[in-house]
């Protein structure tokens, strides 16, 4: 058991951080309501929490190499425990976002390089292997664990009191715990910490996913409700090719800072392994499906069925439980087959459940149908995900864990991030428009109210229950028979916006197939 103890630690720290993520999405519309805010700023406020990680997880590592690692990870979770306690008691959306998108983000950006390369200096051979595993199980069980404590603290506490706990376990059983773990000495690096690489790592990542989640309301190339426009039309683009520039620069100074002695954020001669650039590929459109559907779902269950958090949470359960059972038996599916065969295999099911899960997506759901398209999603991403942590840290010499602990966590947050923006904003555009239409070739609805949801479209329509759609209405004077039809139009265009922002996901996951070519053909 004391030899397992270290892992334990590390695994109840990742048991937070994915646990974080899935509650805030089960409890969506509460957290709305609460803090009378939108669900397209949720979806602002999900893609920074994850694209905070995304954006400092190489500094992370970077700093984690010349701190030491156990420092960085302590650091990392007090940073963690006061995000946590600061969205506990957040009086509104600014302070939630602050607290939750980014304190968080930034102590999480910390502990989950530390947490791959003290994994790799704890553990050896195939001690290293099932380590890898654990906290793949780990990170399944939070994922299971997430929906159902949400769902029941928010039904019948508040969402509160999730991160709430949260600032206890770090606080009570993380710190007092962490000298159990096996620390790596600082390693002596020549030159100044690469802070400009920081600083352009973040931006264009930053500017991308900004755009991305933005465009809803922005417009992705027409203007609907921007800040500012660029001859005339959005800048939504603009920011996303400003982006790519951005990234290029940063790619350019880290060959400048090898090439001329430097200390590079980010050594450039690992992504010269195809087995890791095929590995972080892999993780990135993995966990871009898992953020596009862990926030497309909860919308449908509230929005449409209109069950409550924990109900929500149930419904999730068969992907969640699928995922955990299914991360925890790969290590042993490992020694007969191939990382490329079971990473592909992982996608090619999960894009199955997609599929089944657009077809479920109804006014009235098909329970077997819903939990057999939620099953699948999860076997296939449990598969492929039990697989990821040893292909990339095996892809080089231990010494470089902490970088490639670093490049995994950007490759993980950076694919989340972007399955919340573009998941969110296809649902929303979507929405807006099939709305309009609806509406629009509907001859029973008043041709003011016809105007006035044209007018709704530019500033962005929300995805709201249909209680609170018929208050808003009743509330602006509308005549009930008026009422009825637009409850109904406006249904069945949210279940067609629900079903779009799917197809997205699917789109992406089927596009990242040839992304795994690069991985190892043997089992490790």
């Amino acid at each position: 058991m004391k030899k397992w103890l270290p892992i334990l630690v590390l695994g109840l720290t990742q048991f937070v951080m994915v646990l974080d993520g899935t509650v805030m999405n089960v409890s969506i519309t509460e957290v709305v309501g609460d803090l009378g805010t939108t669900t397209s700023n949720m979806q602002l406020a999900i893609a920074t929490f994850t694209l905070t990680m995304a954006a400092l997880m190489l500094a992370g590592a970077g700093l984690g190499t010349r701190l030491g690692l156990r420092r960085t990870f302590v650091i990392g979770n007090v940073i963690y425990a006061i995000g946590s306690l600061t969205t506990a008691f957040a009086p509104g959306f600014a302070a939630l976002f602050i607290g939750w998108s980014l304190v968080e983000g930034l102590g999480a950006a910390l502990v989950v390089p530390a947490i791959a390369a003290l994994a790799a200096v704890n553990y050896s051979g195939r001690e290293r292997a099932m380590a890898y595993g654990v906290l793949g199980g780990i990170a399944g069980a939070a994922s299971a664990a997430g929906p159902l404590i949400g769902g029941w603290m928010t039904t019948y506490l508040s969402w509160r009191w999730v991160f709430g706990f949260e600032t206890l376990i770090i606080l009570l059983l993380v710190l007092p715990l962490h000298r159990r773990i096996v620390d790596q000495r600082p390693t002596a690096v020549q030159g100044r910490f690469d802070w400009l690489g920081v600083l352009l790592s973040a931006l264009s990542m930053g500017l991308i996913v900004l755009a991305l989640v933005s465009a809803s309301t922005w417009g992705l190339i027409q203007p609907i409700n921007p800040p500012f426009t660029l001859w005339g039309f959005s800048p939504t683009m603009p920011m996303v090719v400003v982006g790519a520039l951005v990234a290029w620069g940063f790619f350019s100074w880290q060959e400048h800072l090898q090439t001329h002695g430097g200390a590079p954020l980010v050594g450039l001669d690992l992504l010269s392994l195809a087995s890791l650039r095929a590995g972080l590929a892999s993780q990135l459109v993995l966990y871009f499906i898992v953020a596009g559907t862990f926030f497309v779902i909860p919308l449908y269950l509230q929005t449409v069925l209109e069950l409550n958090a924990l109900e929500s949470g149930i419904r999730m359960l068969p992907m969640s439980v699928c995922l955990f059972l299914v991360a925890l038996i790969g290590s042993r599916l490992a020694r007969r087959r191939s990382p490329r065969q079971l990473i592909r295999a992982g996608l090619l099911i999960a894009c199955g459940g997609l599929v089944l899960m657009i077809s479920a997506i109804r006014p009235q759901a098909d329970s077997m149908l819903f939990s057999l398209a939620m099953a699948s999603i999860g076997i296939g991403i449990g598969l492929a995900i039990s697989q990821i942590g040893n292909v990339n840290l095996s892809s080089a010499d231990q010494s470089r864990s902490t970088e490639i602990g670093g490049m995994q966590g950007t490759a993980q947050n950076l694919g989340a991030s972007l399955g919340v923006a573009i998941a969110g904003t296809a649902l929303f555009i979507a929405l807006g428009n099939q709305l309009t239409t609806t509406v629009n070739n509907n001859p029973l609805i008043n041709p003011v109210l016809k105007q006035a949801t044209e007018a709704a479209q530019k500033k962005g329509i929300q995805v709201v229950t249909p209680e609170l759609l018929a208050s808003h209405l009743q509330q602006a004077g509308v005549p009930n028979d008026q009422i009825q039809l637009i409850s109904e139009d406006y249904t069945s265009s949210k279940l067609q916006a629900l079903r779009l922002g799917l197809g997205h996901v699917l789109v992406a996951a089927l596009l990242g197939l040839p992304l795994t070519r690069g991985l190892p053909r043997r089992p490790l």
